[in-house]
């Protein structure tokens, strides 16, 4: 039975409330408002904009306004309609090779084209709600794209570094250095020297002087210094050239060979899409890592796509570049405090105002001092940390095949390689099984390394059949899966070492073992007739909650010498087992017989794996991260929906997952006091209150009787109905008409109970906001609160989260998030 089974009817008791946790109260929309933070971080990002968009269009030979046009766009139309209200897009450093060498093969009216095209093609791939199977892509792919195109860039600035002009390709401007070394022009090495430095020594700066500077961005820095020095020395340099805006080419008609118009496009939208989806995904980790942060509204990945695709058409259309999220941009602008996409907006009209009245002063900008801005951005995106990683994770050739084939290829053949190195090494791994045999102390052990398939079953077999007959083997598979005739051949080879009177220890992941199959492959072997482990029980050790499906059917009267449990006396044997009963055995009801199965079990097979983390905890002390306040229903099980263990999590249980508010009447002080000794004693840093379906306390709510000032609800006669008393607030807000109800993403509510558990989460969210303790920590920014819902039939879990259409329950996917 569920710890929520309904009581009598409960009355309601009015309490006031204040308004929800995460938005301000429902009641008449407001006019346009811009934050003093969005605001701020507006003018950081277009600080930083301003020069990155000139010396990118610089980069891939595009009119300067170009870059203008796209920031401008990426602002206003991105910014709007994308779905990752933080991100910053405009034009990106990662896109220059391939609008480069767009631009050399066909012109730059056609290059608008493929940008309108492959905008069309990011609206498509948007409506088909498909954004998230860019993330499939493996990040060494990513990263050697990025670094590849990073060293492109960085030889190609190079030659404007020093004065000369660069090539089409890298081993074009590799053969052509030596020559620009020779014939390097003094100022212009000077100012791209003066430009490096900034950039490397500005946010470096020591002391409290140094702080307060370096809220100014580098790279404005670097640029209007070097532009102030070229000036007062008159250095004779080529500057920036911004034809009038009357002149300013828009896009015509593509022109050129199908193929080649077919693959400029694919390119483009490949990296304009991988770039600006991994992009929203680390925004949303930016903007959840910042103190105070709270509930973060996560990014909605086909919504980001096809605002990306749209800004593509604009930007195409009126003559920009290529559009994309910036990871300097939005770095900046969560680093400024952005809290809605009104500072990408805002950013993006900044951006109008310097393109319509700035012209004279960007005039001034040394070409050089913006090719040495690029060739820095170019350098950063050849990343050590990356390339640590995929070191780390053995796929450091996938890296190298794809940074090399951008670089020697081009993009598109780039990626493609890398693709194909991905395939091959995911093979190779496949294949690729060390299995190995050795004796310690008598015990034979068979190790397992790497993925075991049919492949492998012959070296298996071999390594099986060299451990003796009547001996204790191991076997240990460190592996993440394990085909069916692999797994056919370790059970026939256990069942029948078993069966000679060796034992076996199947030890390691066991990934690949579905739990329908007998559980004597995960658990290894246990003496016949032990409870739980016959040939006809299927539990695991780790799903002991399912015991009593285990349950031995009851002797037959006829059996003999059979007697019930309770008639043993101790030291006599069970019949059914021939073991000796202990003291303790005796008299044990049904019931008991379950509870006593349970900790036996747990005492053989679950405390010698945990005993030695319950022993640093006995020592050091519990240090939870976390305060799991949920309902007392059995079918809840916190560690395992929560994917935690001992330590992790200080939880709270009660009828209907309730947070009394201070001194409320027939207030229960043991909520309260956890929350104090959560909070001020333990130093958690967030609050999960967590509901679920068909909760009988909201069923109870529901089928009570409304109090009226003319009839007022009667005290409760039981302990349960004083305690559902705390429920009221809920009831009052779903029957509040004027106030927004939470919901579930993707479906409404089934019915009138799960519309109550979902508001009832979120209305607990606000009595604890009311703790005193709960109050201090949240304006400290020690503390977030989050609200969980657990549809039980579905086995699924449920995030609350701040949606500009209200708070929304979101489905949590079964994706891995730190990836």
């Amino acid at each position: 039975m569920s710890a929520c089974v309904p009581a009598g009817a409960t009355e309601p008791a009015p309490t006031e409330r204040a308004h929800p946790p995460h938005s301000p109260p429902p009641g008449r929309r407001r006019g346009f408002r811009v934050a003093s933070a969005d605001l701020s971080a507006a003018v950081a990002v277009f600080l930083i904009a301003l020069p990155l968009s000139l010396g990118i269009a610089l980069t891939t030979g595009a009119p300067l306004q170009a870059g203008l046009v796209a920031a401008a766009v990426g602002g206003l139309v991105a910014g709007r309609l994308g779905g990752s209200p933080l991100q910053v897009s405009g034009p990106a450093a990662g896109l220059t090779v391939v609008t480069a060498d767009v631009i050399h093969q066909y012109g730059w009216r056609t290059t608008c084209a493929v940008t309108v095209l492959a905008g069309l093609a990011q609206l498509g791939l948007g409506c088909l709600r498909v954004a998230r199977g860019a993330l499939a892509v493996s990040p060494a792919i990513v990263h050697g794209m990025l670094a590849g195109i990073g060293v492109t860039i960085a030889v190609a600035q190079a030659h404007i570094v020093l004065g000369g002009e660069p090539q089409s390709s890298v081993p074009d401007n590799l053969r052509a250095l030596p020559a620009q070394l020779a014939g390097l022009d003094p100022a212009a090495l000077a100012m791209s020297v003066l430009t490096l430095a900034v950039l490397l020594l500005w946010p470096r700066l020591p002391g409290r002087a140094g702080h307060l500077l370096r809220r100014v961005p580098a790279a404005l820095v670097a640029v209007a210094g070097a532009t102030a020095i070229a000036a007062a020395a008159g250095l004779v340099l080529p500057l920036v050239d911004l034809p009038s805006w009357r002149s300013h080419a828009l896009a015509g008609l593509p022109e050129g060979p199908v193929l080649g118009l077919v693959a400029a496009v694919l390119a483009t939208t490949l990296v304009c899409s991988v770039q600006s989806l991994l992009g929203a995904v680390a925004v949303d980790k930016l903007a959840s890592a910042r103190p105070g942060a709270g509930h973060v509204v996560r990014s909605d990945l086909d919504r980001e796509l096809l605002g990306q695709g749209a800004a593509n058409v604009v930007s195409g259309t009126l003559g920009g570049l290529p559009v994309a999220g910036v990871a300097v941009r939005s770095t900046a602008n969560v680093h400024a405090g952005a809290v809605s996409r009104n500072s990408t907006m805002l950013h993006g009209v900044l951006v109008v105002a310097a393109a319509l009245l700035l012209v004279p002063l960007l005039e001034l900008i040394p070409l050089a001092s913006l090719a040495a801005l690029v060739m820095a951005v170019g350098i950063r995106m050849v990343s050590l940390h990356h390339i640590r990683t995929v070191t780390r994770h053995r796929e450091v050739l996938v890296y190298a095949v794809t940074a090399l084939g951008v670089i020697s290829l081009g993009v598109l053949e780039g990626v493609a390689l890398g693709i194909a190195a991905a395939v091959g090494v995911a093979l190779h791994r496949l294949t690729r099984t060390r299995i190995t045999h050795t004796e310690e102390d008598g015990v034979h052990h068979v190790h397992v390394r790497g993925q075991l398939t049919f492949l492998a079953v012959p070296r298996l077999s071999r390594a099986l059949h060299l451990v003796p007959q009547g001996a204790d083997a191991v076997v240990a598979l460190d592996g993440s899966f394990m085909d069916h005739a692999a797994y056919e051949t370790l059970q026939d080879w256990q069942s029948t070492h078993t069966a000679r009177g060796g034992t076996v220890e199947i030890t390691g992941r066991r990934t690949g073992v579905r739990i329908a199959e007998p559980g004597a492959l995960a658990s290894g072997p246990v003496p016949d007739g032990e409870p739980g482990t016959s040939g006809d029980c299927r539990c695991r050790a780790w799903t002991a909650w399912r015991n009593h499906q285990c349950d031995r059917p009851s002797p037959a009267p006829d059996d003999a010498g059979a007697r019930p449990d309770e008639t043993l006396e101790s030291g006599e044997a069970d019949p059914r087992t021939g073991r000796a009963l202990s003291a303790p055995a005796r008299g044990r009801t049904p019931g008991g017989r379950q509870l006593a199965r349970g900790l036996s079990t747990f005492q053989r097979r679950t405390a010698p794996l945990v005993r030695g983390e319950l022993a640093r905890l006995a020592r050091e002390g519990q240090r939870p991260s976390q305060l799991f306040l949920t309902c007392a229903d059995s079918r809840v099980v916190t560690s395992m929906i929560t994917s935690s263990g001992p330590g992790d999590l200080f939880v709270v249980r009660n009828v209907g997952n309730l947070v009394p508010p201070p001194g409320a009447e027939s207030g229960d002080d043991s909520v309260a006091a956890a929350l104090e000794y959560a909070v001020d004693v333990l130093a958690v840093r967030s609050i999960t209150v967590c509901g679920h379906s068909g909760c009988g306390a909201m069923q109870a709510l529901l089928d009570s009787r409304p109090a009226s000032p003319a009839s007022p609800a009667a005290p409760a006669a039981t302990p349960l109905g004083r305690w559902l008393r705390h429920g009221g607030p809920s009831l009052e807000r779903l029957r509040d008409t004027g106030a927004s109800a939470p919901r579930l993403a993707g479906r409404p509510p089934a019915d009138d109970v799960e519309q109550l558990c979902l508001t009832n989460v979120v209305q607990q969210l606000e009595h604890l906001r009311a703790h005193e303790s709960v109050a201090h920590a949240l304006k400290e920014g020690s503390l977030e609160l989050h609200g969980v819902y657990f549809h039980v039939g579905e086995a699924q879990a449920y995030l609350l989260a701040e949606q500009e259409e209200g708070r929304v329950f979101d489905r949590v996917r079964d994706v891995d998030l730190v990836v």
